[in-house]
């Protein structure tokens, strides 16, 4: 059985969703920031962690932006083989769309960073679009889309390497992690693409950044294969 799509739904959910991730942190981010902070020896470090968990509840009763950096849209789309879409428009067109009304949204304006003309004159284009759109066909007939405002500091620390079979992915990571300084604005999620050619990589990379936060649990109940012995030696 075919499901339609409604143009104007999908707009309106891009638009729904980047205005919620503007201001609410998901509840796994929160629950390891509460975690940190239970366990962090250093004062400093302790008053800073809190000053994120205040500044998270202040974001989210006032529906105002968690950081003045509202970031590069990048949406991950997995539509069923039993999906149409109603009306002519693309899912980049219509992914773009949703974003402008974000952005410029009446009650919650959003910062716009995008520039039209990169090698050029550097314009912007008023709206934070055009986005970066990942599409993958998939059995069904639903439509899944994970968005993400993912800011430039963070973006600006991306390492990509061609590693040998023999060499080391835990101590390529740990050689760049200290070189990162605050340009990130951490605390940060780190993703790691391994496999496939550079660009197949780095799309592996951005995705699993959407990946639960879930080390404690995973700690508690011991790794289960390659991946996560890697996740656990890296966390230490």
């Amino acid at each position: 059985m075919t499901t339609l799509i409604k143009t104007a739904d999908f707009i309106e959910s891009v638009c729904d969703a980047i205005q919620y991730i503007s201001y609410y942190h998901p509840r796994d981010f929160l629950k390891a920031m509460k975690h940190a902070y239970d366990i962090e020896q250093n004062p400093s470090a302790k008053n800073a962690i809190a000053q994120i968990l205040v500044n998270s509840k202040m974001c989210a009763i006032g529906k105002r932006p968690l950081c003045q950096d509202t970031g590069a849209v990048t949406c991950f789309v997995k539509i069923g083989m039993d999906v149409r879409f109603e009306g002519d428009m693309t899912i980049q067109e219509m992914v773009d769309e949703g974003t402008r009304r974000a952005y410029c949204y009446e009650t919650n304006p959003l910062r716009k960073s995008i520039l039209t003309d990169p090698l050029g004159k550097r314009i912007n284009t008023k709206d934070n679009t055009p986005t970066v759109v990942h599409i993958e066909m998939v059995h069904g007939d639903k439509v899944e889309v994970a968005i993400a405002s993912k800011g430039g500091g963070s973006e600006n620390k991306t390492h990509m390497r061609m590693l040998n079979p023999s060499d080391s992915v835990v101590d390529y990571v740990l050689s760049e992690i200290p070189h990162m300084g605050a340009g990130w604005c951490p605390p940060g999620i780190i993703g790691i693409g391994v496999g496939g050619t550079p660009e197949k990589s780095a799309i592996l990379a951005k995705e699993a950044l959407n990946d639960p936060i879930d080390i404690q649990e995973l700690i508690a109940r011991g790794p289960k294969n390659a991946e996560e012995e890697l996740r656990l030696e890296l966390y230490d």
